[in-house]
């Protein structure tokens, strides 16, 4: 009995001394800072050191830059980021007017950059363009024909840089205007476009989503809300322009009740990660919104009048459309597809988004472009051998 107690007691030091030894090399195999207290970047620019070093391209093949590009007589920054140049080139355009996708991307559009080239825009009077130009130069230049030049520059440009004879669109809110009717200008340039929040028929557009806010209004009893949208009532008012006041009221309400990120009260979720943004310095993070504040009530009239209820396209279409979408509605684009003749067309719903999916649901997004714009590119021939 006393051998077989000492040899548990040898089995049991045995055992002791094999997980010290093994927990001495995970310490070995984990940085210093790893152990001691968690720190916290002393300032933006050490948090956004961090997320620019995680998000580098390193691939034999990738392409990272970032660039002033002359568009339109002025300077506009540009950049590209992929894994691999030799993947179809993806050409996001932003909307707004002015409200900026390149300084939030690093959250949301990493996974593209792996199979797709994407080319980031910040439009003239928008973002860090803003801050190249003194504004009151650039307003006279703000008109509806003159951001579809610029975006038709944008994209010529792109392709000889890249040598590419096609690119895919994908146009986001007021971005989805200028996408669209490049679909119409440039139908040779695309393989596809690609709407998301897509503008068309505006005014049903707005119509609904002031009826959407009254009706959540009177169901939550706020009284502030019904008073400010029944100031604005008719609207939109008809046979008149549209007023850009009467708009933002419409679409404080929508957003209020959860019809510009779902379940949210606004859309400050998806802005606030442009203080992140590796691609902004502190002071353009700090001024990025001026250009969307300058720019929208010029652009954004002229665009609601010009609406592109276009009946034929010659190119693939694929809607994104949050399913809670009621600042740029939803359902009035589904409507538009379905009686819309197009070679190739498809509409995926994002349940649990309504006007950010790429940042409401960025899983879903990516894997979406991934389905529906690979198998494009591959019949074409457009992807690495």
């Amino acid at each position: 009995m006393h051998c077989r107690r000492n040899s548990r007691l040898v089995r049991s030091w045995n055992r002791a001394t094999l997980c010290l030894l093994a927990l001495s090399v995970a310490l070995a195999a984990v940085p210093a800072w790893a152990t001691e207290s968690p720190a916290k970047p002393a300032s933006r620019a050490q948090a956004t050191a961090i997320i620019a070093e995680a998000r580098k391209i390193l691939a034999p093949h990738g392409i990272d830059r970032t660039e002033k590009v002359r568009i339109g007589g002025i300077d506009q920054w540009v950049s590209i980021r992929g894994m691999d140049r030799r993947n179809p080139v993806l050409i996001f355009l932003h909307g707004g007017p002015g409200y900026v996708a390149t300084p939030m991307s690093w959250y949301f559009g990493r996974g593209w950059e792996e199979y797709f080239t994407v080319v980031h825009w910040d439009q003239r009077a928008s973002g860090r363009t803003h801050l190249l130009t003194d504004p009151e130069k650039i307003r006279p230049t703000l008109s509806a024909e003159q951001a579809l030049a610029d975006a038709e520059a944008l994209i010529a440009w792109a392709r000889e840089t890249l040598g590419k004879e096609k690119v895919f669109i994908v146009g986001h809110s007021g971005g989805s205007w200028l996408g669209l009717h490049m679909t119409q200008r440039r139908p040779e340039w695309l393989h596809g476009y690609v709407g998301v929040g897509q503008v068309v028929n505006t005014r049903e557009g707005e119509r609904r989503g002031w009826v959407f806010a009254m009706d959540a209004a009177r169901r939550d009893g706020n009284a502030e809300a019904m008073r400010e949208l029944e100031a604005i009532a008719p609207y939109p008012a008809p046979g008149k322009p549209i007023k850009i006041e009467d708009l933002y009221t419409q679409r404080r309400w929508v957003a209020h009740y959860g019809g510009t990120m779902a379940y949210r009260r606004d859309n400050n979720a998806d802005s606030a990660l442009a203080r992140l943004s590796p691609d902004y310095s502190d002071e353009e993070s700090r001024r990025v919104w001026e250009g969307n504040s300058f720019a929208t009530p010029i652009l954004l009239p002229q665009m609601l009048d010009h609406d592109p209820n276009f009946r034929e396209l010659a190119v693939p279409i694929i809607l994104f459309a949050g399913r809670h979408d009621i600042n740029v509605n939803a359902d009035v684009g589904a409507e538009w597809l379905a009686r819309l003749k197009a070679p190739e067309k498809h509409i995926v719903w994002f349940e649990n988004s309504a006007h950010m999916p790429m940042t409401e649901e960025p899983g879903k997004f990516f894997l979406s472009l991934v389905q529906y714009l690979r198998p494009i590119a591959e019949r074409a021939g457009d992807v690495p051998r």
